[in-house]
């Protein structure tokens, strides 16, 4: 089987971090100036150099995105950003405007362009057409089958072809929305969607009459209201095999503003499906993980309900009846690296065998029932008794992830084995 990529969300470094150690083999972000994610997004330039030493330094690579629909302000600033980004020797451009393609061509003529999903390249002409423009890679609009994929593919083989094949789904055409601009004057074309999609509506019924019925047509109870606009989200990784029999070279996962947990969640998941596919060996509890996650507003949340989207010829399918399903785990922190002189004495004063240090991120409580997700999907199940807070060294009953979260130490079993950086930890809902 050939080498498939497994390309992973990055909002911050952390969260880069964390993907390449649950097993990207790339990332891919942006500054909030030219990307399709504003908000909830961390890296500067300063940012964006460092993540690309890190990724070097571990054979991973980044991909920069400049992929907003651009107006004539933002071309100002880009040539001086090309140009950092090419002495930073980010491993390719994600781009949707045909006019910033021909900047970078200008200012990097050596530049590797990857075409953005917002460009809605769904046919081999346009695939084509984009080739000749010099872009190496198409990331193929979601709504691109699987029928098309390998039509695609043979038409035009030596074009790298990459696809979603996890994450939220817009309820528009590859993310052409306007609903944000209108309702609150945020643009999602320009990275700063609100969602609207995701929106709870009460729905006027009166009058609304069903073609070919006299009767009233009754889509919810008016009290209640709907999530008419809200797509399930996107899991697809049932059709790995498909989708690399295709012609997909590269596996991209959806999620910027995602939490850690996500990230080792969903990456672990698929770098376990990747590797059970190249060594033709089941994988078994993918799935199941995968409705271990919640959304970032409620940690009680996972996902909207999973579809195929549109890769086997279905169509949009919504969840109208809420905005997420629930899940019994909660999301309670993820252990450090690095550690603070005074956490370091209170490590020495415990004594303890086998002593884990973890930024809390919500509440874990002493006697909870917890599992430890290491890289590799490696699981730990313990009731920790007692947690320790690392900055003084007391007892306490329970730590809590408010004002940047608290700091805490446990102790796990020796035969549990060393635990690396970066596990994330989880705690049963009673």
């Amino acid at each position: 089987m050939k080498k498939i990529e497994l390309l992973a969300p990055a909002g911050n470094i952390i969260k880069m971090k964390t993907a390449y150690a649950y097993g990207a083999d790339a990332v891919y972000l942006g500054i909030p100036d030219f990307s399709l994610r504003v908000r909830i997004n961390d890296f500067g330039l300063k940012e964006v150099g460092a993540a690309i030493r890190y990724a070097h330094d571990l054979g991973k690579k980044v991909y920069v995105t400049i992929n907003i629909f651009a107006h004539n302000e933002h071309l100002k600033k880009l040539p001086a950003y090309l140009r950092k980004l090419k002495a930073m020797q980010a491993d390719a451009l994600i781009i949707s405007d045909p006019g910033i393609i021909a900047l970078v061509k200008k200012a990097w003529p050596k530049a590797e362009i990857h075409l953005s999903t917002q460009a809605n390249c769904t046919n081999s002409e346009a695939v084509k057409f984009w080739a000749w423009q010099g872009v190496k890679r198409i990331i193929l609009g979601r709504e691109v089958t699987l029928k098309e994929i390998s039509e695609i593919h043979r038409a035009v083989p030596k074009v790298e072809l990459e696809y979603f094949v996890h994450g939220a789904m817009c309820m528009a055409y590859s993310g052409r929305c306007f609903l944000s601009k209108l309702f609150v004057d945020r643009s999602g074309n320009l990275g700063d969607c609100a969602q609207p999609c995701r929106w709870k509506y009460d729905v006027n019924r009166y009058g609304l009459k069903a073609e070919g019925h006299s009767e009233e047509l009754e889509l919810v109870e008016e009290k209640h209201g709907a999530y008419l606009l809200n797509s399930k989200d996107m899991c697809l990784i049932k059709y790995l095999k498909e989708l690399a029999d295709a012609g997909i070279t590269s596996f991209k996962i959806e999620g910027r503003a995602k939490s850690v947990y996500y990230q080792a969640t969903v990456v672990g998941s698929y770098r376990r499906a990747l590797t059970a596919l190249e060594k033709k060996t089941p994988a078994a509890r993918l799935k199941k993980e995968l409705d271990y996650l919640f959304s970032e507003l409620n940690t009680k949340l996972i996902h909207r309900g999973y579809t195929a989207g549109f890769l086997l010829g279905g169509k949009a399918d919504q969840n109208i009846s809420d905005s997420h399903q629930k899940s019994a785990w909660e999301f309670c922190g993820q252990t450090l690296g690095e550690i603070s002189v005074q956490t370091r004495r209170q490590l020495e004063k415990l004594k303890l065998d086998n002593p884990i240090v973890f930024q809390v991120h919500n509440t874990i409580h002493a006697g909870s029932e917890i599992e430890i997700i290491r890289p590799g999907y490696d699981i730990i199940k313990i009731h920790p008794s007692v947690i320790w807070n690392a900055k003084t060294g007391e007892e306490i009953e329970e730590a809590h992830g408010g004002g940047g979260g608290q700091i805490a130490i446990i102790g796990l079993p020796e035969n549990a084995g060393p635990v690396p950086p970066l596990s994330v930890i989880r705690r049963l809902v009673k």
